[in-house]
């Protein structure tokens, strides 16, 4: 039965639902998905449209608003929105270092979760979907990940699909993950550079950070292992809208004074565990580079192999000379699964995975080429976490997609931006702009 409650201004409704573990065996085991209804609480006896969002990640769960938070806000005024948690995470079925071991060993747990990519995802949408709408198509806003998921469900099932509303999230119809990365770091790089042009006071910040962190063994109090990667990892704060300014404020705090000289202080190793850890989401490190995987070509580590082909983010050269110490970002490496203890159980299964030669496509470029669906995507042109370039040779190849490139917003341009963007979306595909 589902349960109905309110929040200021809105009318909350929890959703659960069986679904198959592998679409392409409807009769064999099943899992359960979570996904919670809002509609406003003024309209909450009509009979509106629906909108399906799915979140960015890999791994992440549905946005948990309070109210009419953000884009939030703004879809309610005409939908009546389905916030999803997508297979493993939030509520449906999780799939972390406590609950994959039901599953059995790494291998077993491997092949589990080569069921928990865009297509997997799409298809639990369309299983969902009659059940709540009655079999009318819903629109479908994808951030990032879920922009992938919805380029997908354009190739799998545009049948179910009234309108198509992408934020950050046009992935490569062919790239492999070497490329994606091939073209990230650079990216990163221009991220960090701005950073310090910012704030130049950073600079000398990360280089006594990083100098500290090879000299020092450090264990952060949840019993992550705190190396110069480590460290730099933290980049991925630049690619939100306030990320630089919070990294600013990370690092001026990050020593003080004690009897045996300067450490690394509490307050600064309290708030990085909680930016490093993945114990809320360990299915982003799992399979993040999977969702790239279309051919025979294992994924196999792609971001840490290809970082070795930029030599100006290794920090210790950095430290020899008078070079920057380069954050990175959006990147999953080895190295934090021996770092994390929420990972450290996972590291054969990750092997695993990096290793498989048999991923399934993901796109149907004919398909989109054909596309019916009214679509149209926020193309983030300073983007750190998906390629510019990418993205708009993607909104190429959809028949009629059309694209909003802009430089007013980072990745969380959703968020930052509501309800703006999800505005100017709506106006593109009514075709009132």
């Amino acid at each position: 039965m589902s349960l109905s409650y309110r929040q200021p201004g809105v009318v909350l409704t929890d959703h659960r639902f069986t679904v198959p573990l592998d679409h392409a065996d409807p009769g064999g085991e099943t899992i359960e998905l979570y996904a919670r209804e809002a509609v406003a609480s003024d309209k909450a006896g009509q009979d509106l449209p629906w909108l399906v969002y799915l979140q960015g990640g890999p791994g992440f769960g549905a946005n948990r608003f309070v109210g009419r938070q953000a884009w939030l806000d703004r879809a309610l005024k005409e939908y009546r929105v389905l916030l999803l948690d997508q297979r493993g995470t939030g509520r449906s079925t999780p799939a972390t270092r406590q609950t994959l071991p039901l599953r059995g060993g790494p291998a077993a747990q491997a092949d589990y979760l080569t069921r928990f990519r865009a297509d997997s995802i799409v298809r639990d949408c369309e299983a969902i979907r009659p059940r709540l709408t009655g079999g009318a198509p819903w629109t479908v806003l994808g951030q990032s990940f879920g922009g992938f998921c919805t380029v997908s469900y354009l190739s799998l099932a545009p049948e179910g699909v009234h309108t198509a509303l992408v934020t950050g999230g046009l992935p490569s119809l062919h790239a492999h993950a070497d490329d994606v990365y091939r073209a990230a770091y650079p990216r990163i790089e221009r991220k960090v550079t701005a950073h310090y042009a910012r704030y130049p006071q950073d600079v000398e910040r990360a280089r006594r950070i990083a100098d500290h962190l090879l000299t020092h063994d450090v264990v952060l109090p949840n019993g992550y292992r705190f190396t110069v990667e480590a460290f730099q990892s933290l980049g991925l704060m630049l690619g939100a809208s306030d990320g630089s300014h919070r990294l600013h404020h990370l690092l001026e705090d990050a020593f003080v004074r004690t009897p045996a000289g300067l450490e690394l202080a509490d307050a600064f190793q309290e708030q990085v565990q909680a930016l490093l850890s993945y114990a809320a989401h360990p299915l982003y490190a799992l399979v993040h580079e999977t969702i790239y995987g279309q051919d025979a070509r294992p994924t196999a580590w792609a971001a840490e192999r290809v970082r070795a082909e930029f030599p100006q983010f290794d920090a210790a050269k950095a430290l020899a000379g008078d070079g920057l110490v380069l954050f990175t970002g959006e990147t999953v490496h080895p190295w934090m699964f021996d770092a994390d203890p929420a990972l450290r159980p996972l590291r054969e299964t990750a092997e695993l995975l990096a290793a498989r030669t048999d991923w399934g496509p993901l796109y149907d470029p004919a398909r989109l080429a054909a596309n019916e669906v009214p679509a149209a995507a926020a193309v983030y042109h300073d983007d750190m976490y998906v390629d510019t370039a990418h993205s708009l040779e993607t909104a190429a190849a959809i028949r009629g997609l059309r694209p909003w490139v802009t430089n007013e917003y980072e990745h969380d341009g959703l968020r930052a931006g509501a309800p703006r963007v999800l505005d100017r979306l709506l106006a593109l595909v009514r075709d009132e702009v």
